[in-house]
This record gives structure tokens, C-alpha cells and sequence, in this order.
């Protein structure tokens, strides 16, 4: 007899994606090198995207498992790039089995400053790149498949300054929904994550120190989220695990959209 009820089950849950392989689009810093990771973990053949050459090879030495790994330099919302992705992993292993299309951007100012420019590369970077990379890679996707799409919290609760940046998301959230409707059929699930406030490094570019404090306030953990928390939510929703979840999102906020701490 197992003197430890769950070991068996821990043991299953560590190899649930081997033999498998899952896409991770800007894999190269963040909640995409998190998520990567925890694939990797779990038995997976994982390919990491990103549009930087050195960040990708930089994030492809920290993973480790070359055998396991592969890293495609490319921009997710060029058409050209995914092409050659899929190539690449065509090549490789013949398959996908999940993609996490995390590919994105954010630009946070007020309306008045925001440039026709600045409308452009976010659209492109939070909502193109993601419709193309579902789009190119579906071919890939067998059936019991699952796409998971980084969206946003802000969808659920308003932050100044974030009009351009939280449109894009409530656009790849109403996406989730009508592609789960539309690749019911081939068995394909798809949902989306909601991330809070998550330290990463565009969290650092956006965010000044000195309104951390402020935001840590404001969530019922009374701090801020690591890509490492997200990761898992993720790599659930892309297993067997999360079979008879579909269409739905999942946020991943300390409790930040629930209700403000007494």
C-alpha cells in the first residue's frame, strides 16, 4: 500500500504533459518563461517564442532541457514569422497539443496622450497577435486540444490610464468565448487567465516603485502575484485536467477584482 495517498496522484500531475508538445508565445521573460518552465516540468516538448534574439536565447539557456526545448526567434503578430513557426514545429513533431498565446504588450496613458502609433502596436501586439497565432497553429491541434490566452483582470475592474491596453484584452476575453464556441467541434478547448498585478519586467517598466505600496493595499493578499503563480493556473486549464472546462476565464489576482480589504 502507498504510504502517501498523494504520491501517486503528485506523480501523475508531474509527467501529465509528457509525450506532448505545447506552445508558449513571448516566452522569454515573465509569465511566459514561468509557464514554460512549469511545462517543462511536467514532461512536455515545449517551444518558447520571442521577438528578441538574445532574451530568447538568454531564456532558452535558463530553461535548460535542449531536448526538450525549442526556441524560435519572431514577432506573434507577423503572419510571415508564424508561418515559420509552424514549419519549425511541424518538423519536429508533427503536433500541438496546447498553445498559451501570451504574446503581448502595454501601453498605459491617459486618452488625450495616446497616438494613432501607440493604438497601432498595441492592437497588434495584444489582440492581432494572438487571433494569428490561434489561427496559424490550429492545424497543429489535435483533437482534446486546448488554447489558453492571456487576457486581463482589467476586464473585471477599471484602471486609470489603461483604456487602450484593457480594450485590447476585453478583446482576446470575447475571443476565448466565440472560439470555444467555434472549435467545440473539433474538440478543442479553449479559455483564458486573468492575471493581477504580476511582478514581471513589463510590470517594472509600467508600474513606479513608489505606487506599489498602493497597489499591494488594494488586493486581499495584501501583495503583489510571480509569473510562478500564474503558471500552474495555466498549465491546468492546458491538461486533461481541466476537461470539461471550456470557454471560461480564470482570474489569478490575490483577490484584487473580489472586494477592497477591511
Amino acid at each position: 500500500m502507498n504510504a502517501n495517498p498523494n504520491e501517486s496522484s503528485e506523480t501523475a500531475a508531474a509527467q501529465r504533459f509528457a509525450g506532448r508538445t505545447v506552445l508558449v508565445t513571448g516566452g522569454t521573460s515573465g509569465i511566459g518563461l514561468a509557464t514554460a518552465a512549469r511545462f517543462l516540468a511536467e514532461g512536455a516538448d515545449t517551444v518558447i517564442t520571442g521577438r528578441d534574439g538574445d532574451r530568447l536565447a538568454a531564456a532558452a539557456e535558463e530553461l535548460g532541457e535542449p531536448d526538450r526545448l525549442l526556441a524560435v526567434r519572431g514577432d506573434a503578430s507577423d503572419a510571415a514569422d508564424l508561418d515559420s513557426l509552424v514549419e519549425r514545429i511541424r518538423e519536429r513533431t508533427g503536433r500541438l497539443d496546447a498553445v498559451f498565446a501570451n504574446a503581448g504588450t502595454g501601453t498605459f496613458k491617459h486618452l488625450a496622450e495616446t497616438t494613432g502609433s501607440d493604438i497601432a502596436a498595441t492592437v497588434s501586439g495584444n489582440f492581432t497577435s494572438v487571433y494569428l497565432t490561434v489561427q496559424k497553429t490550429l492545424p497543429l491541434l489535435e483533437r482534446g486540444g486546448a488554447i489558453v490566452i492571456n487576457a486581463s483582470w482589467t476586464l473585471h475592474r477599471a484602471l486609470p490610464d489603461s483604456s487602450l491596453y484593457a480594450a485590447t484584452k476585453a478583446a482576446v476575453h470575447n475571443l476565448a468565448r466565440t472560439l470555444a464556441v467555434d472549435l467545440a467541434g473539433q474538440g478543442i478547448r479553449v479559455n483564458s487567465v486573468s492575471p493581477g498585478f504580476i511582478v514581471t519586467p513589463m510590470f517594472h517598466q509600467a508600474v513606479p516603485a513608489d505606487a506599489v505600496p498602493g497597489m499591494e493595499a488594494r488586493t486581499l493578499a495584501g501583495r503583489l502575484g510571480g509569473p510562478e503563480e500564474v503558471a500552474p493556473v495555466v498549465a491546468f486549464l492546458a491538461s486533461d485536467d481541466a476537461s470539461y472546462v471550456n470557454g471560461q476565464d480564470i482570474v489569478i489576482d490575490g483577490g484584487l477584482t473580489t472586494g477592497f480589504p477591511s
